[in-house]
């Protein structure tokens, strides 16, 4: 995901609403999320949905190997020898 640009990506809803189509189509153009503030507190995060998708994907994989770590760490991995034997045998 790119970086936000402080002097950019923050607009306060009143300016979003007022210019919804421009933003979405910032926010597609350019790939950064856009931080939109309310009563001039963030209150919620516009984001392209190809960059939500690749971010899901990269979270997923994350939980993935801290899954493995754990699995490991409680003497359920295989070793890479017996992994190899097992494969041979299938040929």
């Amino acid at each position: 995901m790119h970086r936000i640009q402080l002097d950019k990506d923050i607009q306060p809803l009143s300016e979003f609403r007022s210019r919804v189509a421009f933003y979405f189509d910032k926010v597609k153009k350019t790939k950064r999320p856009l931080v939109i503030t309310q009563n001039g507190k963030s209150a919620a995060i516009l984001i392209d949905v190809s960059e939500y998708e690749a971010m899901v994907d990269k979270l997923e994989l994350l939980e993935d190997i801290k899954l493995a770590e754990t699995q490991i760490g409680d003497g359920l991995g295989i070793s890479h020898k017996n992994v190899k034997n097992k494969f041979s045998k299938r040929s």
